[in-house]
């Protein structure tokens, strides 16, 4: 918002909330009727201009394109048979553009910055000194008006003069989108190649370089997308050439540590940072309307397919650390093909060697990364390269630990059912020896299990198909009919990597393995997979532990850290448990320290003190999990209603002050 908001810096239909679609069924009904009215021809319409903008980022900019474009077509005769091709319409968009447009933009953009419009409007924009893509379109609603009105002098201009075409109407709509975005993307994508080969290219296109200055510089490089008009009235920031250059020549810092992960399902793309970042934002889910975008998932599994390698997801900073997820262009179900293992294996040893070139202290194993079938919990890459400095952890310790620390106090003994692993083979013989009693229900299992224990161990390990007790400790492989035999009330907790199938609603389900990540973990863009956000797995959090506490060694193969140790470093480092289960996702926002946002806590002023918060309602909600200390920013507390949960550990210490 701007410092001092003037006259329509507001969006008109703001106050409307989710109302605010209701706007749009006018022209909707309109679009339809007009569609069933069509003979029977698919594509009577060649071109429809809101279709071509609707991909804009926000939907209140949506509804003002839609009615500006609307308006337009009403306008346009023979709007409806539009020509593929005019030459002599390009070219007189692509003119216009670069003089009236470039023009009176330069000296609307450098009013501004005048102290007075500045204030009321321009600083909402000028609020993002790190630009992204999104903060293009971040403007009140006076200045997207006074933009539209420009981009439209170049698209009714041929509209009027009959030399309109799809080409020119679409073309300039996705030149200006595309621009836009480009120049706030905070990355230099032009090449050095292109301004040599063709010098005078830079006063006709800007570059993200040119852009972030004028955020950063603010009374320089007001230019558009053709920087000319700053070089004739001398505003060009002196430094354009130089930062251009370093840009492009500058090394991306070595992270400290890695984690190493890959694709789980098709639609797995979307819930990354350069998917969707509303999905992202979110745990993954099943999500309906991803099935409408077949066409661009099939293309994204092309591009993976020949693509082939580890690419970077997200990065992070972790007090003094530089962390990356890396991710190999693979999907969960081409890791339990045969004929895929070596090329698997060779992509993640590939990523081990880059790690080792670039001086990383830790790389982490993610997923199925570290499969014991694929290559034995990673001990396959310590073999063939004994010299390694950079040290391979699968996190196997922190997730039995994190398990160990989730199961009620007081348990004495626990069903244990799943694919046994690593983590199920530590699992269960830290159970046996804390003397809490193992009931496996299957035979082959039991078999397995005893003969790794040891016999004193091992007197704790029973084979028993009928269980009443209500704790599961489960992994992958638990299968419907297991579930059924839950007594109602149950608690499965998983030590697997992917949860399990939720099949009963009269049982309670944990998340997997993972704690909640201190404040001082910054740049989180995204949810790692199915877990909330800020919530990490054990598996990614061990390996930032191994750097942290600079313990030089290797945790992968058969060996296993010590549990006690490592849990006890996460507990000093910040790290928490988590939600452990949130069927109704209510806790999904309950991130960063505006604890009024989050859902199921009401602020209010009290009336002998405004500055007094109050209220929290949580009832039914069929949470498992830790209260965040957060909560202790309330200064007062009228209610707190958290019944029908099963919240656990301690009340944050701060309430004892509400």
């Amino acid at each position: 918002m701007a410092s001092k908001p003037g006259i329509l810096t507001e969006w008109p239909w703001t106050c409307l909330g989710n109302f605010k679609y209701l706007i749009l069924a006018p022209w909707a009904i309109r679009e339809t009727y007009s569609f069933i009215v069509s003979s029977g021809r698919l594509l009577t319409r060649l071109l429809n201009l809101s279709k071509l903008i609707e991909r804009e980022t926000g939907m209140t900019k949506l509804y003002l394109t839609g009615f500006c474009s609307t308006w337009v077509e009403s306008i346009s005769t023979g709007g409806d048979h539009l020509p593929l091709w005019r030459t002599d319409g390009v070219i007189l968009t692509a003119l216009l553009h670069a003089g009236p447009v470039e023009f009176l933009y330069y000296w609307l953009h450098r009013a501004l910055h005048h102290h007075f419009l500045y204030s009321r409007y321009h600083s909402h924009h000028h609020s993002s000194i790190v630009t992204e893509p999104i903060t293009s379109v971040i403007h009140p609603f006076a200045e997207h008006i006074a933009y539209f009105a420009l981009f439209a002098i170049p698209l009714l201009t041929s509209v009027l003069t009959g030399s309109a075409s799809i080409v020119s109407f679409a073309g300039y709509i996705l030149y200006i989108d595309f621009m836009n975005n480009m120049g706030h993307c905070n990355f230099e994508l032009i090449p050095k190649w292109i301004l040599s080969i063709f010098p005078p290219l830079k006063y006709l296109m800007y570059t993200p370089s040119f852009h972030s200055l004028h955020h950063t510089q603010f009374r320089t490089n007001y230019s558009l997308f053709m920087p000319f008009y700053d070089y004739i009235y001398g505003t060009t920031d002196k430094s354009t050439d130089s930062l251009y250059e370093s840009s492009l020549d500058r090394k991306d810092d070595a992270p400290d540590v890695v984690h190493l992960t890959h694709l789980t399902t098709p639609e797995s793309i979307y819930y990354m940072r350069l998917g969707f970042a509303s999905l992202a934002s979110n745990p993954q889910n099943s999500t309906w309307y991803l099935w409408l975008l077949w066409p661009v998932t099939l293309w994204s599994m092309m591009v993976t397919w020949i693509y082939g390698r580890t690419f970077i997801v997200e990065r992070n900073v972790f007090k003094h650390l530089k962390l990356q997820t890396w991710a190999i262009a693979k999907y969960n179900i081409q890791y339990y093909m045969q004929r895929q293992r070596e090329s698997i294996n060779s992509l993640v040893e590939d990523a081990i060697l880059e790690a080792e070139e670039k001086g990383i202290k830790v790389l982490s194993l993610g997923l199925l990364n570290q499969e014991e079938e694929l290559n034995g919990n990673g001990e396959l890459y310590v073999r063939k390269h004994p010299n390694l400095k950079v040290k391979l952890v699968d996190g196997s310790s922190l997730a039995v630990a994190v398990v160990l620390n989730s199961i009620p106090k007081g348990t004495t003994q626990v069903v244990f059912r799943g694919n046994l692993s690593k983590v199920a083979y530590s699992l269960a013989l830290a159970l046996c020896q804390g003397g809490i009693q193992v009931n496996t229900i299957r035979e082959d299992e039991y078999k397995r299990l005893k003969a790794r224990l040891g016999t004193e161990a091992g007197k704790k390990l029973v084979l028993s198909k009928i269980n009443a007790t209500k704790t599961w400790i489960v992994g992958d492989g638990l299968s419907e009919e297991e579930q059924l035999r839950a007594s109602k009330g149950t608690i499965f907790i998983p030590f697997s990597q992917f949860p399990p199938k939720k099949m009963r609603k009269d049982c309670f389900y944990n998340n997997i393995p993972a704690m909640l990540a201190p404040k001082h973990l910054q740049n989180v863009d995204s949810c790692e997979n199915w877990l909330p956000r800020r919530v990490m797995s054990a598996w990614r959090i061990a390996g930032i532990l191994h750097a942290l506490e600079n313990w030089n060694v290797h945790e992968c193969g058969n060996m296993i850290f010590d549990i006690q140790k490592i849990w006890q470093a996460s507990l000093d480092h910040g790290l928490e448990q988590a939600i452990l289960s949130d069927p109704q996702n209510l806790t999904t926002n309950w991130v960063e320290s505006g604890v009024c946002n989050y859902t199921g806590v009401y602020c209010a002023p009290v009336p002998d003190n405004p500055s007094i918060r109050i209220g929290s309602d949580l009832n039914h909600g069929d949470i498992t999990g830790y209260l965040p200390e957060e909560l202790d920013r309330l200064t007062d507390l009228g209610v707190f209603h958290i019944n029908s949960n099963r919240f656990c550990g301690t009340v944050p210490k701060k309430f004892k002050n509400l």
